[in-house]
């Protein structure tokens, strides 16, 4: 009897098998592992279905109504239809009744039909046909049958149906091309890894006999990150482990090309794909004005409420008259006489609630939703603001904000791709300390015909030679580059035999710029063909190279590393990054030298990367691949036993050189910044590069001048000094010229006042925002917006994306409670662009993921300006308006019902006929202001666009403060007297 599954469930709920819940195990193609390995132990998981709805037909109409009816408006006159429908009211149920019904029934034909539309698309995408495999042949069914374990076949151009580990491909080398951009908006092609064991698989038979069981980490979000091992058996033998990664696995929504197919084997479907679980709905944005209508609608009900009171005391101050409470005309009924004082003042102020519950404006909401739906139009049919280059033009994702875009006082923007072009060039390279620039103009004249390597000093001779071929391989070899497949001719391509460029494709244009550049200096790189990375270099030879391991580029290492074996037998590392990741790690090499030449070129504003390598000898490899094979095979903690050993691995290297790219800044951003600080607004400039490449570019872009003064808030400062004593020097410094500036007269341009600019990196904003022994941070915090507040612009290099988050929260909770501003094109920059009030995404070159996730989109950053300057300027004054006037006219209309009480003794008689009181909020007054708040243009835009400060006239709400909102309300009042009392004197004039 075979006791594996009993042992194995006595080990899951007795004895506590550890984070067995964290795991799951599939079964590829459902088949059970051989008896005596394991035991088969059948899991249930969702089908493929995707539900992106958020009503169904049965709860369309109870889950609506609920959601429309937690707004306070819409509850009040609820509240107010059903006292009419239980008392003796003196207006008819119909007139709340009916606009509340109104207002309702178009709210809920909006969503509804939203959701219909989602409902569609989930429909279209759940009965697709996929291809899979059952008894070794070929089966067509609809996607949302698809289950875990099933073995899937994907043609090119098609979209994977679930998540996919990768099992084969019809190419010879097992990978694949995939493109992206439907999850990160990443439109170049990444490669992808089949399974070694099971890449030879290459028909349904073969793939349909395969025994293997699959064990992995539960669904989670991350697009990128991927824990699992697969066991393949033959027949009775001990299974062959293979670590599996986020390189193994097809996502759902990505595209296959330049693949004719491929086969995978579900293992997330549906709901638990990672696509569905980054479904996640943005947290709810509200404006400053949809604050303030909240603020204006509680203080009318209390006017209303006070109103009521009074006419209620009123009415039995007038009935303690036994004639006018009983004249003979109207004489009470006994059961009328004996009714409780308490009960008939009650139902008499309910009464009179109802008689002027129309000073509650019921369609503001849905008027000013319509004004926010159909204004956003103008936004995105701006020709200004189209792109001629990307045929692109802005963007609205929620038209909830478009009244904010008038109200910013922060904007925080990334670099690279904002205020760059992200568009990579070239520059130079250092190696040994000589410098090598492509197509180097020497004594005034440009080199032509230059095939080999042009320098600006004397050629290095004997190692130096040998250094400088390591340091081109480098180059060549350490990336992730693919090379365009078109024109092949025997493996090769036309353009390489004839010498011209390849074209190349990459996730990052560095890496495109570097392989570009090092080809301008003598060395092509080929192809990645069976494992072999082949280079021409300049003698026209090619040369491979076996790529052995891969240690890939992440955020925290800032470098990465390829480790490749010459046809030599030579096992070399070549490591590249970032200056601050590389130097720590190398112990030979000209450090000196090449450490003065990056600093010199981030000083000029280019991006610098230092290249490292090390020589393995074959025992030093074994153990090396011992250790990667170990972490890689971990199911737990995988990422922190790969970073444990690229740390062991990546260490005594000898450094070879370092590299320039250059990224131009984009067309009219020193414009836009220049006339957003001449609106009062303050920019600050969120980067993952290094202070001097930052530096240079802001410098570039106006934001830093040269009569600007830059404080440094850095790592090296705190080494030198303590936090507190650099702060308190700061905060001296800043202080001691600024006095008593404040923001609402400062914008950084001033020429007869000292300008100051902040600089701080990662680390320190690190320690500010850490925690102090006695529990707190707040004294470090309040110091450091203390200093900023009297800076004219700040930097922030070497940012994380949570630290870039962290600093956009720090400022929107400040004691001012700013309106800030995020503004990125990478998804480096998606988390800060959903933390600020707004947030705006850049369609640039880094993909769509900061697009999508933004509430506005546009296609370069100097559309900022006019997107803030003018539409922001006239979308606020005119939803300004629309709110003010609606609680104006509401005024107007019902305080003559209230003076009328006085002459009609209390007796809650109408002023107006019931048609008037229904439909004088839905149409009659409703229509012409909304035709207003859509047109008007009280400033030209080009007034605006020449008067930056005009902007500052409409900030901080200035259109809805109290001193505005009581003027508003006192002419309602004076109006409605004029009203009613000069009719009423005609009338007793004419009598």
């Amino acid at each position: 009897m075979d006791c594996s599954l009993i042992r194995t469930l006595i080990n899951r709920y007795c004895a506590g098998e550890e984070n067995w819940v964290d795991n799951r195990t599939i079964y590829v193609g459902h088949r059970e592992p051989p008896s005596g390995t394991e035991a088969y132990i059948p899991q249930r998981y969702p089908d493929n279905r995707i539900v992106s709805s958020k009503y169904t037909f049965w709860n369309f109409v109870p889950k609506n109504l609920f959601e429309q009816f937690r707004r306070i408006a819409n509850f009040y006159f609820l509240i107010i239809f059903l006292v009419q429908l239980i008392i003796d009211t003196p207006t008819s149920p119909v007139t709340s009744g009916l606009p509340l019904f109104f207002v309702i029934t178009v709210t809920a034909i909006k969503q509804g039909y939203e959701d219909w539309l989602r409902h569609k698309a989930d429909n279209a995408m759940n009965q697709c046909p996929v291809h899979f495999i059952q008894h070794g042949k070929l089966v067509r069914k609809q996607s949302r049958k698809l289950r875990v374990g099933d073995i899937v076949m994907v043609k090119e151009d098609e979209t994977f149906p679930c998540d996919l580990i990768f099992l084969s491909s019809s190419r010879g080398d097992g990978t694949c091309f995939v493109t992206t951009a439907s999850l990160d908006g990443e439109s170049s092609h990444k490669t992808y890894y089949a399974v070694q064991d099971t890449k030879a698989f290459h028909n349904e038979q073969d793939i349909d006999a395969l025994h293997a069981t699959i064990e992995c980490e539960q669904p989670q979000p991350d697009l990128y990150k991927f824990v699992g091992r697969i066991n393949v058996y033959h027949d009775r033998n001990e299974p062959i482990a293979r670590p599996l990664g986020s390189e193994n696995l097809l996502l759902r929504g990505a595209t296959l090309k330049n693949t004719e197919r491929i086969f995978g084997v579900a293992i997330y479907t549906g709901m638990e794909t990672k696509m569905a679980l980054n479904y996640q709905s943005k947290s709810q944005k509200r404006s400053a004005v949809e604050k303030s209508m909240n603020v204006f609608l509680i203080v009318y009900l209390c006017i209303l409420i006070s109103k009521a009171i009074i006419n209620t005391a009123l009415k039995y101050v007038w009935q303690s008259d036994p004639f006018r409470d009983e004249p003979w005309y109207n004489q009470k009924t006994e059961s009328e006489r004996k009714r409780n004082l308490i009960l008939r003042a009650f139902t008499d102020f309910l009464a009179f609630m109802v008689l002027f519950n129309y000073i509650i404006p019921v369609s503001m909401y849905v008027t000013v939703e319509m004004q926010k739906f159909l204004g956003s139009y103008f936004l995105t049919w701006d020709e200004e603001m189209f792109d001629e280059d990307t045929g692109e033009g802005p963007l609205v994702n929620t038209s909830d904000l478009n009244e904010e875009l008038g109200q910013v006082e922060y904007v925080f923007t990334d670099k690279t791709g904002t205020l760059t072009e992200n568009n990579m060039e070239f520059i130079e390279c250092c190696i040994e300390g000589h410098v090598y620039i492509p197509h180097v103009i020497c004594n005034g004249q440009i080199l032509h015909d230059c095939t080999g390597i042009d320098m600006i000093d004397s050629s290095p001779g004997g190692s130096g030679k040998e250094r400088e071929e390591l340091f081109f391989r480098a180059l060549c070899l350490c990336h992730t580059v693919q090379v365009k497949e078109d024109d092949n001719i025997d493996g090769l391509k036309k353009a390489q035999l004839s010498g011209r460029s390849c074209v190349y494709i990459s996730s990052s244009p560095d890496e495109v710029a570097l392989v570009e550049g090092i080809q301008r200096l003598g060395y092509t790189y080929l192809r990645l063909k069976d494992n072999f990375m082949e280079i021409l270099n300049p003698k026209n030879d090619i040369e491979r190279f076996e790529l052995l391991e891969m240690l890939s580029f992440d955020s925290v290492r800032r470098r990465m590393s390829v480790i490749v074996r010459s046809v030599a037998g030579d096992i070399f590392l070549f490591c590249k990054g970032a200056d601050s990741s590389i130097f720590p790690r190398v112990t030979e090499g000209k450090i000196d030298q090449i450490r003065s030449r990056v600093e010199r070129n981030a000083v000029e504003g280019l991006r610098t990367l230092c290249v490292a390598y090390k020589k393995f000898t074959r025992k030093e490899y074994d153990s090396v691949c011992k250790l990667l094979q170990n972490a890689k095979l971990a199911l737990h903690d995988r990422e922190k036993k790969l970073a444990e050993a690229y740390e062991q691995i990546e260490k005594d290297l000898i450094l070879l050189g370092a590299t320039a790219v250059e990224d131009q800044l984009q067309e009219k951003a020193a414009d836009t910044i220049e006339a957003l600080q001449k609106a009062g607004i303050k920019v600050w400039v969120l980067t993952g590069d290094k202070m001097e490449t930052a530096a240079a570019t802001c410098y570039a872009c106006k934001l830093f001048r040269r009569n600007t003064q830059l404080l440094e808030l850095t790592t090296k400062k705190i080494e030198e000094q303590s936090l507190h004593d650099v702060l308190f020097d700061l905060s001296k410094t800043v202080l001691k010229h600024s006095g008593s500036l404040t923001r609402d007269n400062f914008s950084g341009l001033s020429t007869d006042m000292q300008d100051y600019g902040l600089i701080i990196d990662g680390a320190a904003l690190s320690l500010i925002m850490k925690p102090r022994e006695d529990g707190s941070s707040g004294n470090y915090r309040e110091r450091f917006l203390e200093i900023c507040r009297n800076c004219s612009a700040v930097l922030c290099c070497r940012m994380a994306p949570l630290q870039k988050a962290q600093i956009v929260k720090l400022i929107k909770l400040s004691k001012e409670h700013p309106i800030t501003l995020a503004i990125g094109d990478g998804a480096n920059d998606v988390s800060m662009i959903l933390e600020a009030h707004v947030g705006i995404g850049i369609t640039g070159k880094e993909g769509r993921q900061a697009a999508r996730n933004s509430d506005y989109a546009i296609p370069k950053f100097k559309h900022l300006k006019k997107m803030l300057l003018v539409h922001g300027h006239f979308y606020y004054v005119r939803i300004s308006e629309l709110v003010q006037y609606f609680f104006y006219k509401n005024v107007c209309f019902i305080f003559p019902q209230f003076l009328y009480q006085f002459f009609c003794g209390f007796s809650q008689q109408p002023l107006y006929d019931t048609a008037y009181l229904t439909l004088y909020n839905i149409s009659f007054t409703s229509l012409p202001i909304l035709l207003y708040s859509l047109m008007e243009q009280h400033v030209s835009t080009e007034m605006l666009k020449r008067e930056p400060s005009l902007y500052r006239d409409i900030t901080k709400n200035a259109l809805l403060r109290w001193r505005v909102f009581i003027y508003w309300t006192f002419l309602g009042l004076f109006d409605a007297v004029v009203f009613f009392l000069v009719p009423i004197s005609c009338l007793t004039t004419q009598l």
